[in-house]
């Protein structure tokens, strides 16, 4: 069933930040969308297991780091081990927005957001976030579309 939605449902792939004093951690994401023009928001939905999420609940932020479609090798780093056992950011060059989330030089945009407000939604928490800082580093890339084969294989 996931596969035959997400081949249906078009979703980009995005690393999400986090800076929690001086924890840092990112998760690759697919489910990510805007939500408000005014005030201009996101949300993201993460697993309460996820360590990215008990970060965001604690911080009152997260960073949407879009990804290019030649960035596969940084959605699967970020995407297939947990930041409570590896420094997912030894050897990744990144800078801070602007409360101190990472912001991956892989990126082609960012967008900050602070956390107004959460919603259970069935095995995930919708964390639903204002924009406060946004720039688009690479403006001619191309984002990364999910395709589930691409990260977890033809089922059969």
């Amino acid at each position: 069933m996931q596969e035959l939605i997400s081949r249906t449902i078009s979703t980009g792939v995005y690393v999400v930040t986090v800076r929690k004093g001086d924890i840092i951690n990112g998760m690759t994401a697919a489910w990510v969308t805007q939500v408000s023009f005014k005030p201009p928001m996101l949300t993201v939905a993460i697993a309460p297991a996820r360590y990215t999420h008990g970060l965001i609940q604690e911080s009152g932020y997260f960073c949407i780091n879009a990804l290019p479609e030649d960035a596969m090798a940084t959605a699967r780093h970020f995407g297939f081990k947990t930041g409570k056992e590896t420094d997912k950011f030894k050897g990744i060059n990144y800078k801070n927005a602007l409360k101190g989330s990472p912001v991956l030089e892989d990126a082609y945009a960012y967008m900050e957001c602070k956390v107004i407000n959460t919603c259970e939604a069935g095995d995930h928490t919708l964390f639903n976030g204002e924009i406060i800082d946004i720039n688009d580093l690479k403006p001619d890339a191309k984002p990364m579309l999910f395709n589930w084969n691409q990260f977890f294989g033809k089922k059969g």
